[in-house]
């Protein structure tokens, strides 16, 4: 028996700011809103960890009193399902991330921030 990646626990300033971006970036919904605690996922699998085999990942956001200091040790890959890079780039800055300099180079992808500075990669391959 093994484990399964159901969920990245997030924490933040703002859940419900972060939690409005999220969803616009990945085309999930609010699942949960509870004490200040939110989670979005998926709306193609609602029934998310309970689901028997694999299942997108929800993401929960939670308050906490301090802030971001450093780079992420774990970040998320976003790959683009139904546009070139260029074009989720430009879709991405305009929901509010912003390009950040990791000492990643030149590379294929394109390392960014969401509102509250956690990075994220947008990755050049389309995978649908």
């Amino acid at each position: 028996m093994s484990s399964k990646f159901t969920e990245l626990a997030i924490d933040c300033a703002d859940p419900h700011g972060l939690a409005r971006f999220w969803c616009a970036v990945l085309d999930y919904e609010v699942q949960d809103d509870e004490g200040g605690v939110v989670t979005i996922g998926s709306p193609l699998v609602p029934e998310g960890r309970s689901r028997p085999g694999p299942v997108p990942p929800t993401l929960t956001f939670a308050p906490v009193p301090e802030g971001k200091t450093g780079k992420n040790r774990l970040h998320i890959d976003l790959n683009p399902t139904d546009r070139e890079q260029d074009d989720e780039l430009a879709r991405l800055l305009d929901l509010g991330a912003h390009r950040v300099d990791v000492g990643q180079g030149d590379e294929s992808w394109v390392v960014l921030a969401d509102p509250e500075g956690n990075e994220f990669c947008l990755l050049a391959g389309r995978h649908p």
